[in-house]
């Protein structure tokens, strides 16, 4: 036999195994151990939720000859001929390509025989909304009153479109998305079964980005562990094969976004075009980083609703403080409107780009009246500063001062020793192995010497030296050094000063190693 997809694999087989519709499950159930069994139902709800998985156990469960506590046992003839899809007692139609009026008066017709084995004929309706009006008029009395032996069950992802005459005549259940705690559960069941080894930071991300969907998450597991195959599936492995983007470049973006630094703001859009990331879901998921924001600034206790790690907690409450509430609802529009259009758009880089560039400057949109309210917000800011620089004693056009000397460059106040040399000519093969948002920072900084042979790290911005300066990053860069070299080198982690370059505070080991040159006597 050829191989199975995964949620094919393990699609449910009972109610007890479908997952996050307990309601519908109980009423069902109830219904088969009462005997009172509707004529029609309609299962409506998002995709991969279990609206087809459900209707098939159903459909067992009321021909099954030994149901077990209103559930199918599974075991018996008629379980068995159902679940191989052999069973003629039921009938799956797919509505979007057989939504004519021909083939709703095939079923009209089929109905009038009574079922060759079992209990009930049943009719599984998919995408029951493709059904042509005139089609859904010709199964209206059949659908009031089929024979006792005849059920019918519509499933639709649009109940909308579902004429009001066909809802009265239907029992209406509502699938609902399921949790990301109800998919990590089950996912972490299949994972056991099949013998995989995955992340649990790899596990809720996949749970997050299946969107409630039980059927999508299975999908994009298999989609990671098929790339990633006989090795450990991570959490960076899965924003690698999605396309997606982690919380700490969100965070950059955002510092960038609200200090309108539209240089970095293209240069870190440009680093993620470099990498593949796919842009819809980088928009999604910026939403939902923006989300969270929002949720911290409207509550104190909102730990329960964020599904971030304590570190990324309070990573998020600072930067909560750093934006009012209208500014941050204000993104969250534009992001969201981003998202839907960014689907069918052909220059998706341009648009994204344009998106970032429009808010850090405000006054380029006109048409908005929160687009306004920046504006005002960014003039009131720049009177604050001119304020603020007369009462400190300085004019608003100063004269020209006379250029100031240069700095004499800085010198090293001693040899380099063995094991810095060693270091400073390998850092780059040696940061080539670094974890991906570590390797894409430390690929900006730059070498040089302290005291005691420490090796220094210097980054040029801010938000790079913050992320790089966090003790498990030290750690990672110390094990590689260590791994290649076989010597422990303590390190520090520098940042540029704002307004001046490298060279001014710094001296560059690595031009140094490079530029040695041997004298012959």
């Amino acid at each position: 036999m050829g191989y199975t997809a995964l949620y094919r694999k393990f699609r449910p087989g009972e109610f007890k195994d479908v997952k996050g519709q307990d309601v519908i499950v109980r009423i069902l159930r109830n219904q088969i151990k009462t005997g009172r069994i509707g004529h029609a139902y309609l299962f409506c709800g998002t995709r991969g939720t279990g609206k087809t998985t459900v209707a098939k156990i159903f459909a067992k469960a009321v021909n099954c000859e030994h149901p077990v506590d209103g559930s199918p046992c599974g075991e018996c003839e008629m379980c068995q001929s159902i679940s191989a899809g052999t069973s003629m007692n039921v009938i799956e139609v797919d509505a979007a390509s057989n939504n004519g009026v021909d083939n709703i008066r095939r079923i009209r017709e089929e109905v009038a025989y009574h079922p060759t084995e079992g209990k009930y004929k049943v009719y599984i309706i998919d995408e029951a909304h493709m059904i042509s009006d005139s089609a859904f008029n010709a199964l209206l009395k059949t659908l009031e009153e089929p024979p006792e032996y005849v059920i019918f069950i519509l499933a639709t992802t649009e109940a909308r479109k579902i004429p009001v005459t066909i809802l009265s005549r239907c029992q209406r259940f509502d699938f609902k998305r399921i949790s990301i705690d109800t998919i990590c559960g089950r996912l972490n069941e299949l994972i056991a079964q099949e013998g995989l080894e995955v992340e649990e930071k790899a596990v809720r991300y996949i749970a997050r980005a299946a969107d409630g969907a039980m059927r999508d998450a299975l999908s994009l597991l298999e989609q990671c562990v098929t790339f990633y195959l006989g090795q450990q599936l991570t959490y960076d492995h899965v924003l690698d094969v999605l396309g997606a983007v982690d919380t700490d470049v969100f965070s950059r973006l955002f510092r960038e976004l609200i200090t309108q630094d539209v240089k970095n703001v293209i240069s870190s859009l440009d680093e993620l075009m470099m990498q593949g990331r796919e842009l819809t879901q980088f928009s999604e998921d910026f939403v939902w980083y923006l989300r969270n924001l929002l949720l911290i600034q409207s509550s104190e206790h909102v730990e329960d609703a964020l599904d971030v790690s304590t570190e990324s907690l309070q990573q998020l409450k600072e930067e909560a403080g750093m934006i009012e509430t209208e500014e941050l609802i204000r993104y969250i529009r534009i992001f969201s409107k981003l998202t839907g259009e960014l689907k069918y758009a052909t220059q998706k880089r341009v648009l994204v780009e344009v998106t970032f560039i429009k808010l850090c400057r405000p006054q380029m949109e006109t048409g908005q009246e929160d687009a306004l309210l920046s504006r005002i917000r960014a003039l009131e800011n720049m009177v604050e500063q001119k304020i603020d620089a007369l009462k400190a004693g300085q004019a608003l056009y100063a004269p020209q001062a006379e250029p100031e000397k240069k700095p004499e460059k800085p010198r090293l106040t001693q040899a380099l020793s063995a094991d810095v040399r060693e270091v400073a000519e390998n850092f780059r093969s040696i940061t080539g192995n670094a974890s991906v948002m570590l390797r894409q920072y430390l690929k900006k900084a730059h070498l040089s010497a302290g005291e005691n042979d420490r090796l220094q790290i210097v980054l040029p911005d801010e938000v790079s030296a913050g992320f790089v300066a966090k003790q498990e990053h030290k750690d990672e860069i110390i094990r590689l050094i260590e791994e290649k070299t076989g010597k422990t080198m303590e390190i520090d982690v520098r940042q540029v000063e704002k307004g001046r370059v490298f060279e001014d505070q710094f001296v560059d080991i690595e031009k140094l190693v490079n530029m040695d040159i041997t004298v012959e006597d």
